[in-house]
């Protein structure tokens, strides 16, 4: 059974964030109307382009009715009326005051419908000083502490390979707070307008520097948390054919079954004493062996310890074929078939493949 089956979505967002937590919805069942300006958003125009169309562009906006219309002109704003009065849902990312100023703000559309969930999904929130301030993913992971822990060095920092403001600070988010007003929506009748912040999110994914800061009363500088390279036994480390070891062995016995495995000498396994030192010297000892030596090893040493492996790998890994993330698929316009995009949605929550 699709759980929101019968709920209807209008979707005025653009990109990244608004347009996967509508998918979600949609993905669960709600049918989701997606509103576009006359001449499409820009992500309709993202590579890879196949046949005209961007593949990044039908994953995001799969399962959804699109309808273009300029919120600029009245006649078109007459034309969503009919929509919000039989709407559950409503997902706009605009820039805070904007769709009140075209007469389609919170207020304007409870009027219309009092049962009606608005969901604003920006980047600093709908008040505070930086609310009207532009930004993308970097900037808010800039903004909040989170990049500064980054373990490169001035002249190479790294970026995360995630855009998390958007997904774990937007979609996500939206998505559940969308799902509490339902909740709180059966019990009052009442609607609910939501403030999403993605910079908000980010200060959550800082629970360990925070709790370190606020209650040993030092922040930790770039590099110096534990989980991004600090410690030994949470590291990356190259194999002689250029192939990366994930190391995760935070817990002792993990850390013991390691060091045994690749035979680290004993003055080395206390990696408190000297990390440097010792990751050093694990180092050097898994850059003797090729990526394919190793796997056998980690894998009956069982010490949460992996091979990195390409995105093109990991799709053919029976493991994840086998839980079914795949088996959803996407027709493009040009009639090309691709996989759609997988979500966390519980299968049975979700059409058919």
């Amino acid at each position: 059974m699709q759980p929101l089956k019968g709920l209807l979505v209008l979707d005025f967002t653009t990109l990244l964030p608004g347009p996967l937590a509508a998918l979600m919805l949609a993905e669960a069942g709600a049918e989701v109307i997606k509103i576009e300006r006359p001449g499409g958003e820009d992500m309709a125009r993202f590579p890879p382009i196949v046949d005209g169309e961007s593949a990044v562009y039908a994953m995001l906006n799969r399962g959804k009715e699109k309808q273009t219309l300029d919120l600029k002109s009245e006649a078109d704003r007459d034309r969503l009326k009919p929509l919000i009065a039989r709407a559950d849902i409503v997902i706009e990312q605009f820039r805070p005051g904007v769709m009140a100023r075209l007469g389609l703000g919170y207020d304007d559309m409870c009027a219309i419908n009092p049962r009606i969930i608005y969901c604003a999904i920006s980047g600093y929130g709908q008040n505070g000083p930086r609310a009207n301030e532009a930004g993308h993913d970097i900037n808010y992971i800039g903004a909040t502490g989170l990049l500064d822990l980054q373990p490169g060095p001035v002249e190479a920092p790294v970026l995360p390979p995630a855009l998390v403001a958007d997904i774990a600070g937007g979609t996500f988010p939206a998505v559940i707070n969308i799902l509490l007003a339902l909740r709180a929506r059966d019990q009052s009748g009442e609607g609910a307008f939501i403030d999403i912040a993605m910079t908000d999110a980010m200060f959550t994914f800082g629970w360990y520097a925070l709790a370190l800061g606020t209650a040993a009363g030092r922040f930790p500088k770039p590099g110096e948390l534990s989980v991004v390279g600090a410690l030994p036994r949470y590291h990356l480390y190259a194999t002689r054919d250029r192939k990366l070891v994930a190391c995760g062995a935070l817990e002792q016995k993990f850390w013991e079954a390691f060091c045994f495995a690749i035979a680290l000498p004993p003055q080395f396994v206390d990696d408190k004493r000297d990390p440097k030192a010792t990751r050093e010297a694990v180092a050097k000892i898994i850059a003797t062996r090729t990526s394919d030596e190793w796997a056998p090893v980690f894998a009956k040493a069982d010490c949460c310890v992996t091979i990195v492996t390409p995105l093109e790998e990991a799709l053919r890994d029976p493991h994840f074929a086998a839980r079914g993330l795949f088996d959803h698929r996407l027709t493009l316009a040009g009639g090309k078939d691709i996989m759609a995009l997988p979500v966390p949605i519980d299968p049975q929550f979700r059409g058919k493949p």
